[in-house]
């Protein structure tokens, strides 16, 4: 048995975050999702597992409903959807829409046992947007040979977070007599081993990425199972177009600018990346020509670029933070110190910066 597990589409996100290049992000989730079925069919799989949350809200414009549907229903194969946190259902969701009328797709409102083939299905489907309760907790094991599949949307526990969201034990496929358990909640994709070293349980993380942080996101999985007791084959695929990169770099010696630049020159596939850089330290003046030669290239060349300078100061050596000073005892003494510097002496040199760092901390 071959199957897609994906989650977390997230449709209709507004993505303000990244400003006017909000329209073109959500218009690549759309992109993102034709892969998926791409994948489902390149793969040959039996079927398409979607573990909550498709959709942002349930207030979402229903032109969207219709346009997911419609990509969902091209795969041709069946493809079973559970409602997850952001998307519950409840009076007037999303999931009341006639485009889910399709003859391959199903929406699955209950906490039943499906028999799907030579398959045995359990779906969690949610009805609400926060709980502190176990979606799973209805799975009992059976005396069944046949392939046993879980799906439902959750955090699995042992996960950091500020109050229990949908807990899923770590040993719900033992404890359930679970094959796998196709999860979503979380946006990047991770792998949770039972106690005999397989992995059984494994959220695939959003289609494609929604925000910065989400570093093993834009994937789905394709899952093989031989028979039941057997371990899956997990196999992560990218389906994602748009990279999202936070790039954080302090400049400390001369020509340390440059390096930034190089790098950022070096980043693969710019058009379709959204970048932020954060630049900090101490740069001398005649390098800032460099650093508006960054700026040029973050805006021309990427899909959306953020760069924060707010934290890079003039070198302790560079006249122009001491001009700035004004006449008086600090001025000369910054002076003084600058000429001695000169003469390549360490301590001056450190001084210089302590009074640097001095003046700057009582600016701010």
């Amino acid at each position: 048995m071959k199957f897609v597990h994906t989650a977390d589409w997230q449709i209709g996100m507004r993505a303000d975050s990244v400003g006017d290049c909000g329209p073109k992000v959500r218009e690549e989730r759309f992109a993102a999702a034709k892969r998926v079925i791409d994948v489902a069919k390149s793969e040959n799989v039996d079927f398409i597992l979607v573990a909550g949350d498709v959709f942002e809200d349930n207030g979402v414009d229903r032109k969207l409903v219709q346009k997911v549907a419609d990509i969902l229903r091209s795969f041709g194969g069946p493809v079973l959807i559970i409602p997850g946190n952001h998307d519950p259902l409840v009076p007037g969701s999303v999931w009341e829409h006639p485009a889910w009328n399709a003859s391959n797709l199903k929406i699955i409102r209950e906490n039943e046992r499906m028999e799907f083939g030579q398959v045995l299905i359990y779906p969690c489907p949610l009805r609400e947007k926060y709980s502190t309760s176990n979606p799973t907790a209805w799975i009992q094991k059976e005396n069944d040979e046949r392939i046993r599949i879980g799906l439902a949307h959750g955090t699995v526990e042992g996960i950091r977070q500020d109050e229990p969201d949908y807990p899923i034990p770590r040993d719900t496929p033992q404890r359930t007599g679970l094959d796998y358990l196709a999860l979503g909640h979380w946006h990047s994709y991770a792998a949770y081993a039972g106690s005999d070293g397989n992995v059984r349980m494994a959220h695939s993380g959003t289609h494609e990425t929604t925000k910065f942080g989400e570093r093993h996101s834009g994937n789905v999985l394709v899952v093989e199972i031989e028979s039941h007791g057997k371990a899956p084959k997990i196999k992560p695929v990218r389906t994602g177009g748009l990279n999202w990169m936070s790039v954080s770099e302090e400049l400390i010696n001369q020509g340390d600018v440059i390096r930034v630049k190089e790098f950022v020159e070096s980043i693969a596939e710019p058009s379709q990346t959204l970048i932020q850089l954060r630049i900090s330290g101490i740069m001398n003046m005649e390098e800032r020509p460099e650093l508006e030669h960054i700026a040029q290239i973050l805006e021309s060349r990427f899909f959306w670029s953020d760069s924060d300078t707010s934290q890079l100061g003039a070198s302790p050596t560079d006249r122009s933070w001491i001009d700035d000073l004004g006449p008086g005892i600090i001025q000369q003494a910054a002076l003084r110190l600058l000429q001695l510097s000169d003469d390549n002496s360490e301590v001056t040199k450190l001084a210089l910066s302590r009074l640097y760092a001095i003046v700057k901390g009582a600016a701010k």
